[in-house]
C-alpha cells in the first residue's frame, strides 16, 4: 500500500490579510517534507466558493509549485471538475499536459463532478445532468491529450472544431485516470470506466475490503475503459496526526478532523450560507457544544485500536489515523490487508497547526512508513500480474469511433476569411506579399498600421 497527502486548503475563520499566503507557504513546506520522507502521492482538490472548507480554486498553479519542491512524489489532481460548465475540456488537457511536463511525468489525472450548490449554481451546471457532463468533459479532454490532431466534437455539453491541442503529456497514452467517489455506486462506476477510485468517504478498513472486492468484480465483468489505459486502483482517505503519545495526537488532530467533516457537510448537506458572511467555524463550535461533544470527551474515551470513528460520549467523531506510531501501524495494516492500493491522509484541516503537521510527517516517515514501503513493491507487481488479463479483456471491449478531422479541413486566419469573402483580388495579393515579407523579415508599413490600430 502506498500513501498520499491531501489538501483542501482549509482556512477556518478568523482570517487576516496574510492568512491565505501563509496557508499556501505552509502547505508547500509540508509537501516538500512529505516527499523527503518517502510519501508517494500528493492530491489537491478543485473547489470554488467554499470559503473556510476549501480555498483551492486553481489547483494546477499550486501543483506546479509543488512539483518544483519535490523529486519523487506523484502529483495528483484530486480532482479536476470536468463538466464543461466548470472547465473547457481543451483547457483541462492543456493544463494536465503542461503539469506533466514541468513535473517530468508525475501527474495523476483525477476527475469529478461536484454536488455543492455553491459550485453548481455558481457555474450554471445542472445537477440533474452533471454526471453526463462530467463524462463528456472527461472523454473530450482525453481525446484532446491523445489525438494529433483532435478531430472535433459536437456534443451535448461542448462543441469544438478540429484543433491540435498542445502540449502533449509526457506519460503515454495519458496520465493515470481517477474519479472522486463518495458512495458504492461511484466506486462501481469507476470500475466500469477503468478509472482509479478516489474514495473520499471515511470508511473502516473492513468496509473498504468490500469496496475493493466489488470494484474488481465489476472491472472483470463489465469494464469498458473511458481512456486508452486502465488504472485499476482504489484509494481511501483518512484523517491523520501522529505523535509520540496518544494524548498529544488527539489534542493536535481531532478537532481539525471533525471540522473537516462538519464543513464538508455544511456545503453539501445541511448548510445555509451567506457568501462572505457565514462563519462556519463558529457554527461548528456552537453545534458541537450543543451536542455535548468536545475534544476533551474524546480524549477521555480514547481506545487502543483506531477506527474511522472514535466514541465521544454518546456521539461519534472522525478519528482515523490519529494516534501513536504503534497505533497507526496496526490501523494501516488493516487497510493494506483489505487490498486498498493507497491511503491518503488529511492533515491540513481546521486549525491544525503547521508545526504539528511537520512533526507528524517526520514521525510517520521514520517510524511507520518504512515497513509498508518494503512490502509495497512486491505487492504492486503481484497485483499487476493478477489483473493483467482482466485489463487486457477490458481494453478489448473498448470500441470507440471518435471523429477524425474531416478531409480538406483548414483553419484559416480571420483576415484571410474576410478577404476571400469579399473576393478582393488586390487584398489577396497584399496578403500573399505580406506572407513573403514576414518570412524574409521585411517591414510592411500597411501591416504595421493595422497592428497599431
Amino acid at each position: 500500500m502506498k500513501f498520499g497527502v491531501f489538501y483542501e486548503h482549509q482556512l477556518p475563520r478568523p482570517w487576516t490579510d496574510t492568512s491565505e499566503r501563509q496557508l499556501i507557504a505552509d502547505a508547500l513546506d509540508q509537501i516538500a517534507l512529505a516527499d523527503a520522507q518517502g510519501v508517494q502521492y500528493l492530491w489537491e482538490v478543485e473547489h470554488h466558493f467554499l470559503e473556510e472548507y476549501s480555498h483551492s480554486s486553481a489547483p494546477e498553479v499550486f501543483l506546479a509549485a509543488a512539483s518544483q519542491r519535490t523529486r519523487r512524489m506523484r502529483i495528483g489532481h484530486g480532482v479536476v471538475q470536468t463538466a464543461p460548465g466548470y472547465n473547457h475540456p481543451a483547457r483541462i488537457a492543456e493544463r494536465i499536459a503542461m503539469l506533466d511536463l514541468v513535473s517530468d511525468g508525475r501527474v495523476e489525472f483525477g476527475s469529478g463532478e461536484s454536488s455543492s450548490e455553491a459550485e453548481l449554481g455558481g457555474f450554471g451546471v445542472d445537477r440533474d445532468t452533471k454526471r453526463d457532463a462530467w463524462l463528456e468533459g472527461l472523454e473530450v479532454a482525453i481525446r484532446c491529450m491523445t489525438e494529433t490532431p483532435f478531430g472535433g466534437v459536437e456534443g451535448r455539453f461542448v462543441s469544438m472544431p478540429p484543433r491540435n491541442v498542445v502540449p502533449k503529456p509526457v506519460q503515454k497514452p495519458h496520465p493515470p485516470l481517477w474519479v472522486a467517489c463518495s458512495r458504492r455506486d461511484t466506486i462501481l462506476l469507476a470500475a466500469e470506466k477503468g478509472i482509479g477510485a478516489l474514495s473520499f468517504a471515511f470508511v473502516e478498513p473492513e468496509d473498504a475490503r468490500r469496496w475493493v472486492e466489488d470494484y474488481e468484480t465489476v472491472l472483470r465483468d463489465r469494464c469498458v475503459p473511458v481512456g486508452l489505459a486502465v488504472n485499476p486502483q482504489v484509494a481511501c482517505v483518512t484523517p491523520m496526526m501522529c505523535a509520540e503519545t496518544e494524548e498529544d495526537a488527539l489534542a493536535r488532530g481531532l478537532e481539525g478532523a471533525n471540522f473537516f467533516g462538519y464543513s464538508l457537510a455544511h456545503y453539501y448537506v445541511f448548510g445555509d450560507h451567506v457568501p462572505a458572511s457565514t462563519d462556519v467555524w463558529q457554527e461548528f463550535l456552537q453545534r458541537r457544544g450543543k451536542m455535548g461533544y468536545s475534544p476533551e470527551a474524546a480524549l477521555a474515551a480514547r481506545h487502543q485500536t483506531l477506527g474511522a470513528k472514535a466514541a465521544a460520549g454518546d456521539h461519534t467523531g472522525l478519528r482515523g489515523a490519529i494516534g501513536t506510531p504503534a497505533q497507526l501501524r496496526e490501523f494501516l495494516r488493516r487497510y493494506e490487508a483489505a487490498g486498498v492500493d493507497q491511503l491518503i491522509f488529511v492533515m491540513q484541516a481546521g486549525h491544525n497547526r503547521h508545526e504539528h503537521i511537520m512533526e507528524s510527517l517526520e514521525l510517520f516517515g521514520t517510524k511507520v512508513l518504512p515497513e509498508f514501503i518494503e512490502r509495497d513493491e512486491e505487492a504492486t507487481r503481484a497485483k499487476a500480474a493478477r489483473l493483467e488479463p482482466v485489463v487486457a479483456q477490458a481494453l478489448a471491449r473498448r470500441d470507440r469511433h471518435d471523429p477524425a478531422m474531416p478531409a480538406g479541413y483548414t483553419m484559416r486566419a480571420i483576415p484571410k476569411q474576410m478577404v476571400e469573402a469579399l473576393a478582393d483580388e488586390p487584398a489577396q495579393k497584399w496578403l500573399e506579399s505580406l506572407a513573403d515579407k514576414q518570412a524574409a523579415g521585411v517591414h510592411d508599413e500597411e501591416f504595421q498600421r493595422l497592428v497599431d490600430g
